[in-house]
């Protein structure tokens, strides 16, 4: 299931029971994408959930991580993911859409997802607060689903490179 503009904002955003702060898991904070790492998870990180099989996916968090030198996020394939946090409805939306559970349990979903890891490490913060506002959210929204379907075209041209994961 892909998330579209107008999905009702109080089922994304509903917060969540509070999560353990001790959880080890595959992979460690602004560290390499290696799923042997493991580490705890602060109180002051955002869990990404994303596509670990998707090569768009992936140099998307590495981008991320490279401008994360705080560690904010806590990226993590879904794949790899713990349970908690990432309960059974919350995996089923991730298989399809990046997915944050921010250190406030707030949960956020595709474009609104990607504008609040964006905030969260300080990349255009005014420009990401704008675009976080309706009606600009939507079209982030709309925005995200036709890069979400196309990521394997963008991989090609951006990363020169083939995604299996996407379709290929």
């Amino acid at each position: 299931m892909v998330t579209h503009p107008g999905d009702n904002e109080e089922a994304i955003a509903a917060p969540m029971p509070t999560l353990p702060t001790q959880i080890n898991h595959p992979t460690h904070p602004n560290a390499s994408l290696d799923p042997t790492t493991t580490g705890a998870v602060r109180a002051d990180q955002s869990w990404l959930f994303y596509d670990g099989d998707c090569r768009f996916c992936r140099r998307c968090v590495a981008w991320l991580q490279a401008r994360d030198p705080a560690g904010k996020l806590r990226p993590v394939p879904y794949q790899d993911a713990p349970d908690p946090p990432l309960i059974p409805p919350l995996r089923a939306r991730a298989k399809h859409s990046v997915l944050t559970i921010g250190p406030d349990d707030r949960v956020r979903v595709a474009g609104r997802a990607a504008l609040g890891v964006l905030a969260e490490i300080g990349w255009m913060t005014p420009l990401v607060r704008i675009a976080a506002l309706p009606p600009l959210v939507w079209l982030v929204e709309l925005g995200y689903r036709i890069v979400a379907a196309n990521r394997s075209r963008l991989s090609r041209v951006l990363f020169r490179e083939r995604c299996a994961a996407c379709g290929e």
